[in-house]
This record gives C-alpha cells, sequence and structure tokens, in this order.
C-alpha cells in the first residue's frame, strides 16, 4: 500500500496531511541538520493528537513504512544534490503556483518549526549562515503564499511574477544546498 493509498481511505480522509503536506514535512525532517527519530515527527502528521486516527496497528505500521521509505528516498537526495520537487508540484499561469506546491511548501515550513532549535543552534543569528537559512525559509514563505508576496513587492514598486519562477527553479538548489550545510555544521559540533 503506497503513501497515496493510505491517504485516499475514506476513514483517514482529513485526518493526516495531505500528501504534498507530507511531502514537504518529511522534506524537512530529512533536511534537518540533526536527525530526528521518527517517533517525535510522525505524530505531527496527524496534527500532533497522542492518539494516531488509523483503525489498526496494522494500517498505522504501513504509513509509518511508507514515510519512513519517502525519508529514506529524501536524505541522500538532498544530501547529493539530486532532490527535485515532487510531482504536482509546478508553476501555475493562472495561480503562480499548483495547489501542491503550496502545500508541499507549507509542510516544509511546519516541519522547520520542529527543527528549528537545531537549525538555530548551528546557524546562529546574524551569522552568514544564518542569513542562508532566512532566504531558503524566505522563498518557501513566498512559494507557499504568493498572493500576499505579490502584493508586497507591488507595494514596493517591483513587479514580482518573474520572481517566482527563478525561486521555484531555484529551491532544489536552496534545499540540497542547505541540507548540506546543515550536515557539515552539525558533524563539525
Amino acid at each position: 500500500m503506497t503513501l497515496k493509498d493510505i491517504l485516499s481511505l475514506p476513514e483517514l480522509k482529513g485526518k493526516l496531511l495531505n500528501e504534498a503536506q507530507t511531502q514537504g514535512f518529511v522534506t524537512s525532517m530529512a533536511a534537518a541538520p540533526h536527525t530526528l527519530p521518527p517517533e517525535e515527527w510522525l505524530p505531527f502528521l496527524w496534527g500532533g493528537e497522542e492518539v494516531a486516527p488509523f483503525t489498526s496497528g496494522e494500517q498505522l505500521e504501513t504509513y509509518a513504512q511508507a514515510i519512513i521509505g519517502l525519508w529514506n528516498d529524501i536524505r541522500p537526495a538532498l544530501l547529493d544534490g539530486e532532490w527535485q520537487w515532487p510531482a504536482g508540484c509546478e508553476l501555475d499561469e493562472e495561480e503562480i503556483v499548483t495547489l501542491a506546491t503550496k502545500d508541499f511548501c507549507e509542510g516544509v515550513l511546519q516541519g522547520w518549526q520542529l527543527a528549528r532549535d537545531d537549525w538555530e543552534t548551528i546557524m546562529p543569528e546574524h551569522s552568514e549562515d544564518s542569513a542562508l537559512l532566512g532566504g531558503v525559509l524566505l522563498s518557501l514563505s513566498m512559494l507557499f503564499d504568493p498572493e500576499t508576496s505579490i502584493a508586497t513587492l507591488q507595494a514596493q514598486g517591483i513587479e514580482g511574477l518573474e520572481q517566482f519562477a527563478e525561486i521555484y527553479s531555484a529551491m532544489p538548489i536552496m534545499l540540497c544546498g542547505i541540507t548540506q550545510k546543515g550536515a557539515v555544521l552539525a558533524e563539525q559540533q
């Protein structure tokens, strides 16, 4: 049973992050400078509730295996500089980015909150590394909420549509780079 199959089960509808949010959250966990054990972050995929929404232990185990498999694919891709946007995460002429892209970015930003202390410890405020991390987070935020970002840019006299294509295209390099930098800094501690 794939992650998509599990997420489409009627009894789990609305109880778990959707597929793109899940991919984003897991990407954030895979990018974290210190590997967090899955039992610390898996519950966040169902809203942090103590009781998982699954109807059986087998269903939970299948879901957990799918999530760990996703992490096992994403972490090496990030470290090797080979990570790419998941299927469905694309630019969109009318909406700037697809809903899947917005959801993916939301998932990454949610996961970042969980690993925030680790990031801020290895990339302290006012450091060059902190500026790098801030750029990645700002870019993710802009892709998550392009309408607000465009309004903000326009208020400053900047036409911003072409910048979204640049940010979208640069995101794989940015996420790989921040993951690699985080891994090096974590190793040095």
